[in-house]
């Protein structure tokens, strides 16, 4: 199980929201580069690095702070947020991102998120399955499609995806545990996908909880801004997992 920390970046800012409602916005650090740093002290290997303004924008917006982390840190780093054009994705890998992620493109415009598949192959695209009440939302999730998630990835695995970011979106930022029984049906359909999980994470017994019904990755944000887990249990975490334990 690999803990990927979140940091998403709106006005250059280090904030989060509370199930994608961009009026509950809270400010955590002023310097993102900051936190990177403090993440990668913690021995994360890895940064899920959300640009809030290009979602809602429709367009990468926040490539200077993308390209301050990745210059002043080890950290591979997984870039999404407004991408949707191959502009887009050139500013991107250009700034330092290891990987990307689409999710409204694939939505909207599953020619451009296919093409990508075939030029830059499944390890450096991954899918973003934001779903609310079982549907894929799209564009910051301010807007809801008809797709069901699992049928939306199941599509997507059959052209080449191999990495997915799920997000059950009631469950972001509130603290409330994770969307377990989302992950099974998925896992249940796709047991060789390199599933992210995403949202709820309250604690460390979140992350063993889907780490016991087979999820590889979860993405942790407001439960380590407010120090539900903390930057030494992080690393505890992180040097167990490094020694096999």
């Amino acid at each position: 199980m690999d803990i990927v920390p979140a940091i998403d970046i709106m006005g250059g800012k280090c904030v989060r929201l509370s199930r994608g409602d961009y009026s509950t916005e809270k400010v955590y650090n002023e310097e993102p580069l900051d936190v990177a740093r403090a993440l990668e002290d913690a021995g994360c290997t890895r940064l899920h690095l959300v640009d809030l303004d290009g979602a809602r924008s429709q367009h990468i917006v926040n490539y200077r702070t993308l390209e301050r982390i990745a210059g002043h840190t080890g950290l591979l780093i997984d870039f999404g947020g407004g991408l949707k054009t191959d502009h887009d994705l050139h500013i991107a890998f250009d700034s330092g991102a290891s990987q990307v992620t689409g999710g409204s493109v694939a939505v909207s415009h599953p020619q451009v998120m296919e093409g990508w598949l075939r030029k830059y192959g499944p390890q450096a695209i991954i899918l973003g399955a934001d779903a609310r009440n079982g549907k894929i939302s799209t564009c910051g999730w301010l807007d809801d499609s008809e797709q069901q998630v699992v049928p939306f990835i199941e599509h997507y695995a059959s052209l080449g995806v191999t990495q997915v970011i799920s997000t059950d979106i009631d469950k972001d930022g509130m603290l409330q545990g994770p969307s377990i029984e989302l992950y099974k049906s998925i896992l249940a359909r796709l047991p060789r996908l390199r599933l992210i999980a995403s949202g709820g994470v309250s604690g460390l017994p979140d992350v063993y909880a889907l780490d016991a019904i087979g999820v590889p990755a979860v993405i942790v944000g407001k439960a380590i801004y407010e120090n539900k887990i903390s930057l030494k249990a992080l690393e505890a975490f992180n040097v167990s997992r490094a020694a096999g334990q």
